[in-house]
């Protein structure tokens, strides 16, 4: 049986569950869906699904099973516990693993699927609520290109942009690096908005302008792709102008005292440039001397040029 052909069971319909599983009624899937909290089911019941009373009941003849939870220990529970999905399922279903949780413990529920029979692929979601009920999410999925392809018109169903990222765990482990960056740049900006009104510069004209420069767009986006991704560290802007721009910045902040911890840690890194005979580098080759610190070669070739 294709994935698509038979009814789905939707485990979870909290803020990204009630946002994705209509998208799948609306395409013409037959949904079962079920919440331990009773609230969340009423939030969607205009939407067509079957309310099931457990996971279990939820994914009776179903060949497929979507998990959209908290933590991977609701997910284990929702799938392994009392009244589980995993009781209902029959040898060769798939489990679509949506949910943001340790990479580990994602690994080893579908090692448990596996030793019964049951397929999984890890597919985490991207973007906004807002975006998953329009049906514009960014799903990455990690699991065998088959698995991957039987899952993609049910994936399409609830997403714009869907990216089969590798094997099994991919997905998760490339929806944690892409969470790190924004949580830190989360703080990141609040410590630059707080850092200019501490200053007492006018926060409309400091968004309008950090909105129109590098620092504002973000690097990813801008200088990254041309110069140390596209392996030239050759100096547009070196690091050595880096760490006097960020000693300054610093030595302003503590004249005022206004907190910058991620500039204090940022100050350090600039600092080990010169130890690692980088100072003359563009500033992108930070990204050089992270990997040196940590003993990576993901095999970026980088221009002669960029030598010291």
């Amino acid at each position: 049986m294709k994935a698509n052909q038979g009814a789905i069971a939707f485990l979870g319909l909290g803020t990204m569950g009630a946002a994705m599983m209509p998208n799948l009624i609306r395409n013409g899937f037959r949904v079962a869906g079920y919440d331990i909290a009773p609230i969340a089911m009423q939030r969607v019941m205009h939407t067509g699904f079957r309310a099931a009373g457990s996971a279990s009941d939820a994914a009776r003849d179903c060949n497929v099973v979507i998990t959209m939870l908290p933590t991977s220990c609701d997910v284990r529970d929702a799938l392994f516990g009392l009244n589980g999905a995993v009781s209902s399922l029959a040898p060769g279903a798939l489990v679509l693993e949506m949910s943001t949780g340790e990479a580990s413990e994602t690994d080893q529920i579908a090692a448990d699927l596996a030793a019964r029979g049951i397929r999984c692929v890890d597919a985490p979601v991207g973007r906004t609520p807002r975006e998953a009920a329009e049906g514009k999410a960014l799903i990455m999925a990690g699991g065998t290109k088959k698995d991957f392809d039987e899952a993609l018109p049910i994936f399409n169903a609830m997403a714009s942009e869907v990216i089969h990222v590798g094997a099994f765990g991919s997905g998760i482990r490339l929806k944690l690096v892409n969470n790190y960056m924004s949580m830190v740049t989360m703080v990141l900006t609040a410590e630059t908005l707080m850092f200019g009104a501490k200053l007492g510069l006018d926060r409309a004209t400091v968004v309008k302008v950090l909105s129109n420069t590098t620092a504002g767009r973000g690097q990813l986006l801008t200088n990254f792709p041309k110069k140390v991704l596209a392996g030239d560290v050759s100096p547009d802007f070196p690091l050595r102008m880096g760490y006097k721009d960020i000693h300054l910045a610093m030595t302003l902040a503590a004249s005022v005292g206004a907190p910058l911890g991620l500039g204090g840690y940022a100050q350090q890194m600039f600092a080990l440039a010169k130890s690692w005979n980088r100072q003359e580098q563009d500033c992108t080759a930070m990204l050089l001397l992270m990997e040196d610190l940590a003993r990576v070669n993901p095999g970026v070739e980088v221009a002669a040029s960029g030598a010291t």
